[in-house]
């Protein structure tokens, strides 16, 4: 019998992954699999490497995309024009058990390192094409920047108010592409554990934002309408909003049903009358009546502080949340209550970083690594695929590798 306190190794020990990746979409997917134990072979460009290094400087002088999305690889510096850079790769990739790319549609396979390519000379092989759009139909060569991909999948249409639409503050369609490339190797891996072949992988980020849009398009398709923008409202629930508080907080709550509402009138908003008013008691109503029922809301608990809000708000069994800032999620009690934070080493120092959702108990717990610095791990890769000093140092030399 296995018990819960058994130790087990991390699930993807003895898994090397070899990433031709930029940006987002593929370095968050494969930070996934470093997390869980694979080793993780990032080749970035000798001329400054993965653009997104460049994106800012708010992490200790270092980019907060990178930092966030390249913790646990090792740096390879490579000119892919350079056949003897490429004959790197294919080296790489030889001894690899996954390999991902993310390049601009048809640069891999010109290059040869397109997942059919790939999986046709290493059967064993799982390679994964990320894309914007997918390898064929009308798009296939259009520009896929995350912003692009959230207008063309529907996402920045349902989000906003009545008035504006806005994108998500979050970069939602390279996220999705990343957890379905990561979902996609495991069940690839595990494919292969019965099977002995590996096989290609493709997503696409207009496909894996359109399918987290399901409710709205289904809605949409099914139903005649799309849903409206309604802010932090709700289209068909009222109250369902974030209302300001009295120390300059907001504080957002949602009202389910009839009997909640009678108890938030009763119990937070001291008002019983208007849990029992025709024009207020129910669900229907309140909608119909939006503007008055946000009003009555919004005056009670805007002479209350967020503190107090929520205590009354959470003892009456209502449904709410304290509208965060970052630096409040930074510190957030939940995150602290259950040591979700942890330090990552980077060339800038010991930064803070949250523990991947993903915990496997009576494991050694992820393994958060390093954010390596371009080029880092060059010499090493080199010599493991069996270059001497002097081939590594005619390629540093020659500027193929840095």
């Amino acid at each position: 019998m296995i018990r819960l306190m058994d130790r087990f190794p991390l699930p993807l020990e003895g898994i090397t992954v070899v990433a031709v990746e930029q940006a987002v979409s593929a370095p968050f997917a494969t930070r996934q699999l470093a997390d869980l134990g694979a080793r993780v072979v990032k080749v970035e460009r000798i001329d400054g490497g993965d653009f997104a290094r460049g994106y800012d400087t708010a992490a200790g002088g270092l980019a907060s995309h990178f930092v966030w999305c390249n913790r646990g690889k090792e740096s390879i510096a490579l000119d892919l024009k350079d056949p003897r850079g490429l004959d790197v790769v294919r080296r790489l990739v030889a001894e690899a058990d996954v390999f991902v790319q993310n390049l601009a549609q048809g640069a891999a396979a010109r290059l040869g390192l397109d997942a059919a390519t790939l999986c046709a000379e290493h059967p064993r092989l799982i390679a994964v094409d990320i894309s914007g759009y997918g390898s064929g139909g009308p798009y296939a060569h259009k520009r896929a920047y995350d912003m692009l991909v959230q207008c063309e999948a529907g996402l920045v249409s349902v989000t906003g108010t009545p008035e504006q639409p806005v994108k998500a503050g979050i970069p939602a369609a390279d996220v999705a592409a990343a957890m379905y490339a990561f979902s996609g190797v495991l069940a690839a891996l595990v494919r292969r554990g019965t099977t002995g072949r590996g096989g290609p992988v493709e997503v696409s980020m207009l496909e894996a934002l359109a399918e987290w849009m399901g409710h709205p398009l289904h809605h949409a398709m099914h139903g005649g309408a799309a849903p409206a923008r309604t802010g932090l409202a709700h289209a068909v629930i009222a109250p369902y909003d974030a209302y300001p508080t009295a120390d300059g907080g907001r504080v957002l709550l949602s009202v389910q049903n009839d009997r909640e509402w009678r108890r938030l009138t009763e119990q937070v908003l001291e008002q019983s009358g208007w849990g029992t008013d025709p024009a207020f008691a129910t669900n229907a109503a309140r909608v119909a009546n939006r503007e008055r029922t946000d009003a009555l809301v919004a005056k009670a608990l805007g002479a209350l502080g967020a503190d107090e809000a929520l205590a009354r708000l959470e003892a009456a069994g209502i449904a709410c949340a304290r509208l965060r800032d970052l630096h409040e999620v930074a510190e957030h009690p939940q995150l602290a209550a259950r040591e979700r934070w942890r330090e990552v080493g980077t060339p800038a120092g010991p930064l803070r970083a949250l523990l991947p959702p993903i915990t496997l108990p009576g494991g050694a717990g992820p393994r958060m690594g390093d954010v390596p610095a371009l080029g880092q791990h060059t010499g090493a890769l080199l010599r493991a695929v069996g270059m001497t000093d002097d081939e590594i140092a005619a390629l540093r030399r020659d500027g193929v590798v840095a």
